[in-house]
């Protein structure tokens, strides 16, 4: 078993690592470190979860120079949310002593504070490709002293169409620089941008880990597209969950349910990427402070989303890999409380299913919805 102790940090990061409970590094954490810390460019297939952001935070805070005075070092993240999350890391991780001078460049905030920052010292910057290229066409950013290039959840940037932006900033920096990517799966466009801005890259793969949890029931229910939102306002009158979110496959989708969940007296918000970002964080507050008992949500708005307490989980749509529906469930049964997911599959779902099943090694009972003659609904299974 290795420990932090074993990785060549700091000892003032090795203080700061104790002081959060941190002694044992993941998998990732285990691989990466020592590669990227010798300089070299890592490829990491890994899925949300398994403590990749210290990967790459750890080394980039070890590796800065002092006496340099411009960024040194540049984070890529798809979503606002996931910015501030590893934005809130790094501030975790920054020793008293430090003179660290750290930037999050999103949507949504004041650019005029955003541009007084940078006119100090910044070291680190955390941003989304949109908001960091508005800055680099102001000409109110300056890239050239960029040493290390992080990506982060690569695929979902693909997957939200910002790819475009990505190469537009990678292709604006040094060419002397170390490259970090990390994406849960690789696509052929983020193997053709790594082949293109990277040295001999060290790969690493973390196999996704099982999700049979003993704290996670899982069931199927199979019906065709038109059923779903009666089935759902059953289930729910059903098991009155304490805290659940509704994952739908598009923003459109998130939306209509959500208003058609208010539109039957529930507690409901929606989370997704057409919202304002003030929207966005006042629905992740309530949903965290059990104000609002539904959230209904996409993946990628949801990413940034870490809350306890989370009873049920329904796949009102199914995600479109494994590596999503693991990220989807794993939001519920934690700290030893027992957690419910629902999958509705229609028929055009059944192979996507079998996937996820052979993904993770488990085969999902299937469940139909039946009425008694009380006209009092249950779940039984189906043949």
């Amino acid at each position: 078993m290795k420990l932090f102790n074993d990785l060549n940090l700091q000892n003032k990061r090795l203080e700061l690592l104790h002081k959060l409970g941190l002694n044992e590094p993941t998998p990732v954490q285990q691989q990466a470190i020592p590669e990227i810390l010798t300089g070299k460019d890592v490829i990491a297939k890994a899925q949300t979860g398994t403590g990749k952001t210290l990967a790459f935070l750890l080394p980039i805070l070890e590796m800065l120079e002092t006496d340099n005075t411009g960024i040194q070092a540049l984070i890529l993240s798809p979503t606002r949310e996931l910015a501030i999350q590893i934005y809130d890391e790094l501030a975790k991780l920054i020793h008293p002593e430090e003179e660290v001078g750290t930037l999050a460049v999103y949507g949504g905030q004041d650019i005029i504070k955003q541009l007084k920052k940078l006119e100090g010292r910044v070291d680190i910057v955390v941003a989304t490709p949109g908001r960091l290229l508005d800055h680099m066409r102001r000409g109110t950013v300056d890239l050239s002293h960029v040493r290390t290039f992080v990506l982060d959840e690569a695929d979902q940037m693909l997957h939200m169409g910002f790819w475009h932006d990505v190469k537009d900033v990678a292709a604006a920096l040094p060419d002397a620089k170390q490259t970090l990517l990390f994406s849960a799966t690789m696509p052929k466009e983020i193997r053709q941008l790594a082949s293109s801005q990277m040295q001999k890259p060290k790969e690493i793969t973390i196999q996704s880990t099982n999700v049979t949890l003993k704290e996670i029931k899982q069931i199927v229910l199979e019906m065709p597209d038109r059923e779903k939102r009666n089935t759902l306002k059953v289930l729910l009158q059903m098991y009155r969950p304490f805290a659940a979110i509704i994952f739908c496959r598009t923003r459109r989708r998130a939306s209509e349910l959500h208003g058609y969940l208010r539109g039957l007296g529930f507690e409901s918000d929606e989370l997704h990427g057409d919202l304002s970002q003030a929207k966005r964080e006042r629905a992740m507050k309530n949903f965290r402070d059990y104000k609002t008992q539904f959230l209904v949500a996409t993946d990628v708005a949801a990413r940034g989303l870490d809350v306890e307490g989370v009873t049920h989980v329904f796949n009102y749509d199914l995600p479109e890999d494994t590596e999503s529906y693991i990220h989807r469930i794993g939001r519920t049964g934690r700290a030893g409380s027992t957690g419910l997911t629902v999958a509705f599959v229609t028929p055009r779902d059944r192979h996507q299913i079998k996937q996820i099943e052979k993904e993770t090694k488990q085969r999902l009972p299937r469940k139909e919805l039946v009425f008694g003659e009380n006209g009092k609904p249950d779940l039984r299974d189906a043949e």
